[in-house]
């Protein structure tokens, strides 16, 4: 009996697994398509020309503005400049126990968050005004004579500001005299402490709402012009087209801008209102700002005045970051973006 070997099929070829490395379960590959990290020194000899721009920038904040910051200690203590600050009395809290119940300082709180409000009801849609204005123009040429005289009082110094107004609505100034001269009494215009939140957002409105209206311009023109096109192609009128693209494609510029007056609420401006106090009164125009300034420089209370500018830094802080959560809620960027989890 012949035996017949007999051969199985052969099975196909297993593919093979390329075998991880110990420990990594697989990460070997996409680790490898990783660019290298530049070490440290490679980056700061790339970045060194950028660095040096910036060094006047951060000398300047240090030298005039987080160096000063300590200087707030005095806000603690019963401050004696003949002493100096590692001299003086420590005294805790007292100086803020003292400064809320100073009648002086609550007026000056309230009057400023009450002048704040007329400034950020009517001054803060201006600048977004006129830069709707300014973008419908059609002539470049008229466009640039606009901006030009809306630019221009921006660069005046408060003095000249008030002086010019002065001149113009103060009891011998040219309206006053144009009434005069039309038989009808004089007006007090500058000096009727009634009418002065009025005159205050006046004059910040005629100094700088042209300035601030740049942000707008260019917030306006990082707006896709396509989209203007085929909303009038769908036959949207101008006020359609403002109200649906125009707006928000703004609102996170205006988000950002009314964020800050908010955390700025409570400097509603020093040299504006110290050179009118003296003829509407200290109680139509004293504010945080002037208190501080009468109370540490002028009275000699260094402690109060250092008391009351860090009660309104500390506030401020709380406002901005307030504003900011509320933007969050919204939907919105605000100053820094919500961090995804």
């Amino acid at each position: 009996m012949n035996s017949t070997t007999q051969q199985a099929p052969a099975l196909p070829e297993a593919r093979r697994v390329p075998e991880a490395l110990p420990g990594k379960s697989g990460m070997g590959r996409r680790k490898g398509n990783r660019a290298p990290q530049k070490s440290f020194r490679s980056r700061l000899r790339r970045d060194q020309q950028m660095l040096l721009m910036m060094l006047p920038g951060v000398a300047f904040l240090l030298l005039f503005f987080y160096i000063p910051i300590l200087g707030n200690v005095i806000a603690f203590q019963d401050y004696q400049p003949y002493l100096g600050i590692g001299d003086s009395l420590f005294v805790g809290w007292q100086n803020f126990v003292d400064l809320f119940g100073n009648p002086d300082f609550i007026h000056a709180f309230w009057n400023t968050l009450y002048l704040a409000a007329w400034q950020l009801v009517f001054l803060f849609p201006v600048p977004l005004v006129l830069a709707l204005i300014v973008d419908s123009l059609i002539s470049t040429r008229v466009r640039r004579i606009f901006q030009s005289i809306a630019y221009l009082p921006h660069f005046l110094s408060w003095v000249l500001v008030i002086a010019f107004f002065q001149q113009m609505l103060g009891g011998a100034g040219f309206v006053n005299n144009l009434l005069r001269d039309m038989g009808m009494d004089p007006v007090p215009f500058m000096t009727n402490p009634e009418t002065f939140p009025v005159m205050v957002v006046v004059q910040m409105i005629w100094k700088d709402a042209g300035w601030a209206m740049i942000i707008f311009l260019a917030a306006l023109a990082s707006i896709d012009a396509s989209l203007y096109e085929a909303a009038a192609a769908d036959g949207a009128g101008r006020w359609r087209r403002m109200w649906h693209i125009t707006l928000p494609g703004l609102r996170p510029v205006i988000v950002l801008l009314l964020i800050l007056r908010i955390g700025d609420i409570l400097s509603v401006g020093f040299e504006q209102f110290i050179l009118q106090r003296d003829a509407v009164g200290a109680g139509a125009a004293e504010v945080l700002d002037t208190f501080t300034y009468y109370t540490g420089v002028v009275g000699g209370g260094w402690s109060s005045g250092a008391a009351a500018g860090l009660a309104k830094g500390v506030v401020s802080a709380l406002l901005i970051y307030g504003a900011n959560k509320l933007a969050h809620r919204f939907g919105e960027d605000g100053i820094f973006a919500k961090q995804a989890r």
